[in-house]
């Protein structure tokens, strides 16, 4: 095979960088000035060997992740601080055996998308959220911190080399995942915060997850696991808040669920599976209140689509409806059910989006919550999943859809 091309950023073709950062040298008596992230330092090596892209269903379903041709890196050491990031060929990491993550779980990881519009053009959703949630998480687990924005442009980076072949104009209303993760590095066995840290974007298919047939089915988790705790990491999105819940998870498959409803103390209502959950009921008052769990305990992560729901419905998208955040139990939901009080139910996230819920089971006991529209949503749900959807997609501009200029003829 050829060797790849390899360009710097000033003789990138068309996706212009901003201008590299200038800094002093140091001086002989000071101290050495450690290097900040810097998406402008970025390093161009092109693969010449492009892998043959799947259609969406058949990708959707490959037991392995279908990832586009390019991925970038960036490593970082407590001594110098961040390396010049680089974009390159996709291809497997090169990891000590010993390296941090793989013993204390020092990694930490985002989820986003970039979506095709209708209009022809990529955007993200709300970026900047996630490139913030990302500094949260890897402070969280004692890895290095970083300018939201410059991981940001990076994102856009890597979209725009990639995209334009992978997720072509052909395919409007189509996306891909994107996939920033940090990961120590330091190779030295010892519970300690790591001296040597990577961080590495991909993008890559993944299948809808929004839609499942008959609506998702939730099982409560078992009364002797908990997912997230005062005081625990439930706001980060970090490793180890996934690899300990998929024995749950396994078991709600088992019977014929999606995903666990995830309890805490007295029953309190937190998460469904990774994604947050909302309930829709009619308050002994008669209101409809659109509820969910709060924020400020910790326990629960800060969604993009969770955040963005909760403001299109106080902006009145769905009428006049009550939403707040706040402590409810899964007796309350029971309780609700028998007056028939639950109108619909639904959980956010990047992978499932707005998803509609159809059952709950706990402890033996079915609550059957309306699916509404042609068997498919609520109405509260279907008008938020609707709005939100247009600003994605293009049919309506707005500020949260990020649009991404594009590098043709990579």
């Amino acid at each position: 095979m050829a060797s790849p091309t390899v360009l710097t950023a000033n003789a990138f073709p068309t996706f212009p960088l901003p201008p590299k950062a200038t800094t002093s040298p140091p001086t002989s008596s000071g101290p050495i000035q450690k290097a900040e992230l810097d998406a402008s330092k970025l390093t161009y090596t092109f693969t010449t060997n492009s892998s043959p892209i799947p259609d969406e269903v058949s990708a959707g379903c490959s037991d392995l992740t279908v990832v586009t041709d390019h991925i970038i890196t960036a490593t970082w050491d407590i001594s110098t601080g961040w390396a010049a990031p680089e974009l390159k060929p996709y291809g497997p990491l090169q990891l000590s055996p010993a390296a941090s993550c793989l013993h204390y779980a020092t990694e930490c990881f985002e989820g986003l998308k970039v979506y095709r519009g209708y209009d022809g053009k990529l955007r993200m959703f709300r970026p900047e959220h996630n490139c913030a949630r990302m500094r949260l998480s890897a402070t969280r687990v004692s890895l290095p911190s970083f300018d939201p924005a410059e991981l940001q442009k990076l994102v856009t980076t890597l979209i725009a080399v990639d995209c334009p072949r992978w997720l072509p104009k052909d395919r409007a209303g189509s996306f891909l995942y994107i996939r920033p993760t940090m990961i120590g590095t330091h190779a030295q066995l010892g519970v300690q915060a790591p001296k040597a840290a990577m961080l590495y974007i991909m993008l890559a298919f993944i299948p809808r997850l929004d839609s499942p047939a008959g609506g998702m089915r939730l099982l409560t988790s078992p009364q002797d696991t908990v997912r997230s705790w005062v005081g625990g990491f439930g706001y980060a999105k970090v490793g180890a808040n996934y690899g300990p819940s998929l024995v749950a998870g396994q078991e709600a498959q088992r019977e014929g669920f999606h995903q666990t409803l995830w309890l805490y103390g007295e029953g309190e209502c937190t998460e469904a599976g990774g994604s947050n959950f909302f309930i829709v009921w009619r308050r002994e008052d008669g209101k409809t209140e659109v509820l969910t769990a709060p924020l400020d305990d910790r326990i629960i992560l800060d969604g993009v689509t969770r955040r963005s729901v909760i403001e299109v419905l106080r902006g009145g998208v769905a009428g006049d409806v009550e939403v707040a955040e706040g402590k409810y139990t899964i007796g309350e939901l029971l309780q609700a059910d028998k007056q028939g009080r639950i109108l619909e139910a639904f959980v956010t996230g990047t992978a499932y989006f707005i998803c509609p819920v159809s059952q709950i089971r706990h402890n033996a006991k079915d609550i059957h919550i309306p699916m509404g529209h042609e068997g498919k949503h609520g109405d509260i749900t279907g008008r938020a999943k609707g709005w939100i959807y247009d600003i994605m997609y293009g049919r309506q501009e707005h500020p949260w859809g990020v649009a991404i200029p594009e590098s043709q003829g990579l």
